[in-house]
């Protein structure tokens, strides 16, 4: 349906007092129109910094220092800061991960959803109340007129996250950047919520970016998946792809940790160790730690991906054998 967002070599740094350190190290991927793309990993490993990085809403001691990020042909990565106040809010809005803390307190529902109706069209108060009204009613608040004059807090977590889904949809944006957007919510509220997005999407025609750690939640929403490990893509594919034959070992100690209902004596399997520092020096693939199969070559040399199908990747040494077995078998074949 056409690309959107196309992400090639991202690397975001930090300034510290140990100098720049990298948590987004050469990330690439693309979203479509009228898709949903899910990252996944655990917390810490780069999946909210790659989206803050795409909204240009970096800390202050964070910066691009290379790669590119296009959206509709644009390249944001050099324009300034009132340049991509016009596309934020506007063409690409982003849900974030915590309503409580992403709303302001001292400013009703209604002057919020308002707001980027204000900064981005040329509408009347009338109009724009009128926006604000079906924007409420689209995300399923009864009572919308009552709901535009309470402040966040007299709100339930489900409504409040259904109010920064509304100011995010506000300017009909063609991307959408979702972090974590079911935390803390019960699951009866997280099905709501993550069915909503969906159906929003179809109607809307819009691209979707969805950071998550779950699992369950990829099942339920992606079309494709990137799993990132540490600052890296260590797996992209379909879902299909990253669910039914995952390739990476990363990828397949995260789908061994989600719990299976139908399975009474399924154990939980834990990843070992925790994630490196962003300080932390690590040659050769920084999972290798960690990982159950890892080689010498894997202590030593970064790998490669190694493509297994059209759209199914993974950065692993384990899958050079196979390759080499799969061309050996071709050649006498």
């Amino acid at each position: 349906m056409g690309t959107l967002l196309d992400v090639n070599h991202l690397v975001t740094s930090f300034r510290t007092a140990e100098g720049k350190l990298p948590a987004v190290r050469g990330v690439s991927f693309s979203v479509d129109k009228g898709e949903t793309l899910c990252i996944v990993g655990e917390s810490g490993c780069g999946k909210s910094i790659t989206t803050l990085s795409v909204m240009g809403l970096l800390p202050d001691n964070g910066e691009i220092t290379q790669g590119s990020i296009t959206f509709q042909g644009e390249e944001l990565t050099k324009k300034k800061e009132d340049e991509m106040r016009k596309h934020r809010g506007n063409d690409i809005s982003m849900i974030f991960q915590e309503p409580m803390t992403a709303l302001n307190p001292v400013f009703t529902v209604g002057y919020q959803i308002m707001e980027p109706l204000n900064l981005h069209t040329k509408l009347g108060k009338k109009e724009k109340k009128s926006r604000a009204i079906e924007l409420l009613t689209q995300v399923g608040l009864s009572d919308p007129e009552k709901v535009l004059k309470k402040y966040p807090h007299q709100l339930s977590g489900g409504m409040r996250q259904r109010v920064m889904i509304a100011i995010a949809l506000a300017c009909n944006p063609s991307l959408l950047i979702a972090d974590e957007p079911t935390t803390a919510l019960d699951v009866t509220i997280q099905a709501q919520i993550l069915e909503l997005i969906d159906d929003l999407k179809e109607d809307l025609g819009m691209g979707v970016v969805m950071v998550t750690h779950d699992m369950g939640v990829v099942a339920e929403v992606a079309d494709r998946v990137m799993v990132m490990y540490a600052g890296n893509v260590v797996e992209t594919g379909t879902v299909e792809e990253i669910f039914e034959t995952p390739q990476h070992p990363y990828t397949k100690g995260l789908l061994a940790s989600v719990p299976n209902v139908d399975d009474e004596g399924h154990n939980l399997e834990a990843i070992p160790g925790s994630l490196p520092n962003l300080n932390e020096k690590i040659s050769g693939c920084r999972f290798h730690p960690r990982c159950p199969y890892a080689m010498d070559k894997c202590k030593m040399e970064e790998p490669p991906y190694f493509q297994k199908t059209d759209q199914h990747k993974s950065k692993c040494w384990l899958h050079e054998e196979v390759a080499s077995n799969e061309s050996r078998q071709k050649a006498y074949s």
